[in-house]
Parts: C-alpha cells; sequence; structure tokens
C-alpha cells in the first residue's frame, strides 16, 4: 500500500486517504504488537530486522502522513528492540548479512527521527563487513560466503548481505553519510568472485542456498533474480568498467534463462534497469565463462565448459553437512555427502520448479550414503553438525581440477574417500576406503535425473546412456543399477552403484559424460585407454588422461602415484600442454602443512613461473619443488609453470 501511494503511475499515487490508512495500520501493529515494552517472543530476527524494515520502509513512503506522536511511538518501538548497542560489537546476529540488514533498520530509523548520530552510526558499522574473514561469518578470499558459522550462503543471506549494500551505497551516495570506506570494494569484487560463479542461465544454485531449498515460493530462479537485482543496483555505484561487464552478464542470464523478455512482477526497480538493459543493443548478452572455480573455504566446486556445467557439494570440519531450522529442510542429510549437480544443453531447470518436493533425499546425484534411515531434522539445527574431515578440497589450474572428500556420514559409522577429476567433456568419479557398520546397504548415486528420453544400459550393465542428457561409463568391476520411475508426476531415472551391507573398503570409478550422444557413450566405453585410473584406495587416487595431457592425485596420504611423489598429503594436478609447456599446480586441503615436496618424475629444463610460495626448485632428470607454508593459504591452489625436456 505505501508503494502504492509512493511509486508513480500506481492509480493511487499521492493519494491521502491511502497513506492515512497506512498510518493507521502502522499504528495498530506498533500498539498491539510491535511495541516498547514488549518482549521478544519466538526468533530474533523478526523482532530486530523482518518486522521494523517493513514498519519503518512503509513509515518512511508515506512521509508526513504519520504523525508525530505515531512517529515517535514507532521511533521507541524500534530503539527497544534495536537499541545503538547492537551495532558495538561484530559477533553472535551481528554479522554477515545480518549486519547490514540491523544497519538498515538503524538507517531508516534515522530517517524519521531525523537522527543524524543514528545515520553515522548506520554508515560506520559496516565497516566490519568490508573485511575478508578466515572463519566465521562474511566473505572469504576464495570466494566464499558463509553464514550461520558453517553455511555456504550466497543464494540466501549472501543475496540479502549484496543487495542491502547495494541499497545503502546507492541512498547515502552524495549525503554527509556516504560510505567511503577504500575496503568496500572487496563487495564489487564479489560480484564476480562469489556470487557469479555460482547462477547458471540466471538460476542460483541450490548448493549454496542452505535450508531456503526448502522453499517452494523462492526457488533457484526466484534467488538467482535477486542476485541479478543487487548486481544491477551495484552497478550504479561502481566503476564503468564493472558496470558494463555486470550488466553484460546479467542480460546474458535474462536471454538465456529465468528472466522473461518483458519482465514482470518482483521488484519494480529491477523490473526497469532489466528492461533498459534488454532493449538496449549496445549491451551485449556475455555467455556462460569456461573454467574452474574451487572454494575450498565453503567445500564448493564449479565448472563449466561449452555447452555444460557441474557444481559439488562437500562437507568438512567447518562446513555443515546441511541446514536445517525453522522446520526448514528437515530431511537435506547429505546435500554436503558429494553431491554433484550438472546441467548440459537444453537442461537448465534440472533442479527447479519443486526438484526437492519430489527428490530421494537418500538417493542425492553424487552422494555416497548409508541407507539408514535418519529422523527429519537429524543434527543441531542451523549447520551445527560438522563431519570430522580435513581433507576436503582440491587444485585447479583455473581450467581443469581434481577434488576430493573425505567423507563421514551424517549419524552413521559410515567413511569414504572419493574423488572428482573435471575435464572437457566428462567428470571421473572416484570412490575408494567405503566401509560401514550401520547393518544396512551402503549406496553412490550415480545419476537421479528428471528424463523422459530413452534410457539405454548395456547387457553387461556397464555403461548407460539417457537419451538427450548423456552418457555413464563403468571404469571398475561394479554393474550399473538403474530404475525409472513417476515422482510428483514427473518421470525420474535413478542409476546407482551397490557396495551391499557393511561394507569394508569398497569403491567405485566411472566417467560422467554430459551431452555425450548413445555413440560417443559406447566408443568411450570401448576405449579403456581414454583414461586410466593410476591408483583408488585410500592412501591416494589418481588417474591419468592421455588426451588432456592430465595426472591428477589426492594424495590422502604421502607417496608415489604415477610418476608423482609427495612428501605429504595433498592434492596434485599435472597439465602438459599441446605447445610444450606444463604446469604442476598442488594444495593443501587440510591447511595445516608447513612444507611440502611434490616431485614430478619427468625430465624438466626449467622453471617458466612460480608462485612466492615456492622455495626451491630441481630441475634435470625429475622435477622437484619444495613449498613452504601452504597452511596459511585457506587450501587455494599454488601453480608453477615447467619446460619439460622433450620425449623422442
Amino acid at each position: 500500500m505505501a508503494r502504492a501511494y509512493a511509486a508513480p503511475g500506481t492509480g493511487l499515487t499521492g493519494d491521502a486517504r491511502l497513506a492515512t490508512a497506512v498510518a493507521t495500520g502502522i499504528d495498530h501493529c506498533r500498539r498491539h504488537v510491535y511495541s516498547a515494552g514488549a518482549d521478544a517472543d519466538g526468533n530474533w530476527w523478526d523482532w530486530e530486522i523482518g518486522a521494523p524494515r517493513r514498519l519503518l520502509d512503509a513509515a518512511v513512503l508515506i512521509g508526513p502522513h504519520l504523525t508525530g506522536r505515531q512517529s515517535a511511538a514507532l521511533a521507541e518501538a524500534v530503539d527497544h528492540f534495536v537499541p545503538e548497542r547492537r551495532l558495538a560489537g561484530y559477533d553472535g546476529t551481528s554479522t554477515g548479512a545480518n549486519r547490514v540488514d540491523l544497519c538498515t533498520v538503524m538507517l531508516l530509523r534515522a530517517v524519521i527521527g531525523a537522527d543524524p548520530g543514528k545515520a553515522g552510526l548506520a554508515a560506520s558499522a559496516l565497516a566490519p563487513v568490508f573485511r575478508y574473514v578466515s572463519e566465521g561469518d562474511g566473505l572469504y578470499r576464495d570466494g566464499s560466503f558463509i553464514q550461520h558459522t558453517t553455511v555456504p550462503y550466497q543464494g540466501g543471506y549472501g543475496a540479502v548481505l549484496l543487495h542491502g549494500l547495494a541499497t545503502l551505497f546507492a541512498v547515502l551516495r552524495g549525503s554527509p553519510w556516504e560510505v567511503t570506506d577504500p575496503n568496500r570494494q572487496i563487495v564489487y569484487d564479489s560480484v564476480e568472485r562469489s556470487f557469479a560463479p555460482f547462477v547458471h542461465d540466471g538460476s542460483c544454485m541450490d548448493l549454496v542456498s542452505g535450508r531456503a531449498i526448502s522453499r517452494q515460493a523462492y526457488g533457484d530462479r526466484a534467488r538467482g533474480q535477486r542476485i541479478a537485482s543487487a548486481i544491477l543496483l551495484l552497478a550504479e555505484t561502481a566503476s564503468a568498467a564493472e558496470r558494463s561487464r555486470w550488466q553484460a552478464m546479467v542480460k546474458g542470464w535474462a536471454v538465456r534463462g529465468s528472466y522473461p523478455s518483458t519482465p514482470g512482477g518482483g521488484d519494480p526497480a529491477f523490473r526497469s534497469r532489466l528492461a533498459a538493459i534488454l532493449g538496449d543493443d549496445e549491451i551485449p548478452a556475455a555467455g556462460e565463462p569456461a573454467g574452474h572455480r574451487l572454494l575450498p573455504m565453503s567445500a564448493r566446486a564449479v565448472h563449466r565448459r561449452p555447452g555444460w556445467c557441474a557444481a559439488l557439494s562437500m562437507a568438512s570440519y567447518r562446513i555443515a553437512h546441511y541446514e536445517h531450522g525453522n522446520g526448514e529442510n528437515p530431511r537435506g542429510w547429505h546435500t554436503g555427502s558429494g553431491m554433484l549437480y550438472w546441467w548440459g544443453e537444453g537442461h537448465g531447470d534440472q533442479y527447479s520448479g519443486g526438484f526437492w518436493r519430489t527428490a530421494d533425499p537418500y538417493r542425492l546425484p553424487g552422494t555416497t550414503v548409508s541407507t539408514r534411515r535418519l529422523p527429519d531434522g537429524a543434527g543441531e539445527a542451523w549447520g551445527g553438525v560438522c563431519p570430522p574431515a580435513r581433507w576436503v578440497g582440491g587444485a585447479t589450474d583455473g581450467t581443469y581440477a581434481t577434488v576430493g572428500q573425505h567423507l563421514y556420514g551424517l549419524e552413521s559409522t559410515m567413511e569414504a574417500f572419493k574423488s572428482w577429476v573435471f575435464l572437457d567433456d566428462a567428470v571421473v568419479c572416484l570412490g575408494a576406503g567405503i566401509t560401514s557398520g550401520d547393518g544396512v546397504p551402503v549406496e553412490t548415486i550415480v545419476d537421479d535425473r528428471r528424463a523422459d528420453g530413452l534410457l539405454t544400459v548395456d547387457g553387461e550393465a556397464r555403461w548407460g546412456h539417457l537419451e538427450g542428457h548423456g552418457g555413464y561409463v563403468m571404469r571398475a568391476d561394479h554393474p550399473l543399477h538403474a530404475l525409472r520411475g513417476e515422482r510428483g508426476g514427473r518421470t525420474q531415472v535413478t542409476l546407482w552403484l551397490g557396495h551391499g551391507t557393511d561394507p569394508v573398503s569398497a569403491g567405485y570409478a566411472y566417467l560422467l559424460l554430459p551431452n555425450s550422444s548413445l555413440a560417443g557413450t559406447r566408443a568411450r566405453a570401448a576405449d579403456p585407454g581414454w583414461m586410466r585410473v593410476l591408483a583408488n584406495t585410500s592412501r591416494q587416487q589418481g588417474v591419468h588422461v592421455p588426451s588432456a595431457g592430465i595426472t591428477a592425485v589426492n594424495f590422502w596420504t604421502a607417496g608415489s602415484v604415477g610418476g608423482v611423489t609427495a612428501s605429504a598429503p595433498c592434492a596434485v594436478l599435472v597439465r602438459e600442454r599441446p605447445d610444450g609447456t606444463a604446469t604442476v599446480t598442488v594444495s593443501d586441503p587440510r591447511r595445516d602443512l608447513d612444507e611440502l615436496t611434490v616431485t614430478w618424475h619427468r625430465p624438466v629444463t626449467e622453471v617458466l613461473s612460480a608462485h612466492p610460495l615456492l622455495r626451491a626448485a630441481t630441475t634435470g632428470p625429475a622435477l622437484t619443488l619444495a613449498f613452504g607454508r601452504l597452511g596459511d593459504r585457506g587450501g587455494s591452489s599454488q601453480t608453477v609453470e615447467v619446460l619439460p625436456l622433450g620425449l623422442e
């Protein structure tokens, strides 16, 4: 009602009777519910952010139609629930997105009370948000965003933070309280570093959305639109170069996916900005960027190649199995158990439109799980349960990657070692050391996919092909099981590997081939030399792919595999390039190494470039690289470029 009064062209613009009715409603709520001295029953957020934001927004929009008495009473109520001391320390629930919301409440409170002191506090209290963090809530250097201490949350609280800061930057611009802190640049950097990687054709991926994935009205498309809205608003205070890139990026999202050509619904300001860039022929529609983004501090990875995209969700000693709370997402138990999302050509909506309403929570794609039945809301709420695993992460050169997860089951004795190698047209999936004493079967879910196309499985169940989607090729002695059925009115195809009841050191190896044809899948299955498994144990997992020049090894313990030796647990990715050079990329997923020595048993004549943490390099018949304290690098990858000696 307040927006209809304030916005132009609504038919009720400036209608005094409407504004008076809004004022009456605000005061009614203030007298009967949101009053000074009332007890804050239930969730703190409703009293300190949710209710005051709505009431103050409406009060500001109708301006003088809220009488002096009504305005003063509302201000007193807000001061009761959100006193200035709420912004004194950056801790508890006053961090990350919540901090931005509390600052917004404080600024609105300053407006209705004409209080410059509160306006100054609202602006200055944003400063802690403009720092990279190494634990807890906030933005991380690797692009991670965490809220509730353990939950990756770009799609929920992160979008709130981005939109809130974009609003405050715009509103305060040119005022005595303009946000000029030079550290605010990390917010602008986060658009491409933290948020864009998790938006695919306009939809925000579920693996950075916490418990919000269970909200049918706030699905991946709605979350993607919220992020796009924040980006276009933030662009108004960004540099010209940033504005140009972001407008092209959002236009690409809108053209390819979720946003209609004539925007409707939602925020009218966003509709206006989006319509402007869609109608501007000078702004190109940017495509999906190819490459790999590994965010070790939030145990997430995103891989993009032409025509397809994949994303990986894991859990670690610092990242929760899943989040539930307020009765939401009570069966998200295994979403951190190596869930592998992937989108092929024409299937950008694979996880949209009620996917979670019909998904089997024990058979999420990519996961290895004990089939032990779990209660709704198993584990502590709000992301309170993290496994003890430290080796979760991997190494990437920005194009390819090797990623691993030491997996512990939720409320289970199950343990496993899982690795993924992300390539041009495939994801290599390895599992080893799968052990459990739960007294129930353990399964690895190759895929669980909405699909109406023909499912073809060869006579020995060594490979499968799903028409219009892609192929699956087993590289170990494990037959592929398949099930087609109806769920929620849609056809679902489930593919899995059975490890039996109480397995001991079970394993698997298979290829996921997005967009592969039936003939391409059959050919890959008939070519065992395309990818060679070098090791697949609880000590090391590694593969060699000759056509890509890739050797990838996850060292769970020190050792030697496929011509690569490591002195301690680490991830190593070797890439031999067509121009005769090579790169050796390493990381410390455990984040605890003071030193690491990696040897590539290949003649090398010269080190062309190196990371500052490389303390020493020895060339000759073999390349030996000695790194310093990788434990301080947050699990990030360090790449050394070398010139191997050509072999006859």
